[in-house]
């Protein structure tokens, strides 16, 4: 049950959320809001995986 939600958040994510990795984005120079974005991604990302 928990991994079906992940895994449609991490559909929803794909779609709504901006991908950084497109755009190359430094990390150095990302604001906190960036930063809190990636972050999340990464999280439902690796929680879908598992």
């Amino acid at each position: 049950m928990q991994k079906q939600v992940f895994k449609f958040l991490a559909k929803v994510n794909k779609t709504i959320l901006p991908s950084y990795s497109k755009q190359k984005l430094d990390l150095a120079k990302a604001n906190k809001l960036q930063m809190a974005i990636i972050g999340w991604r990464w999280f439902i990302t690796k929680n879908a995986l598992d």
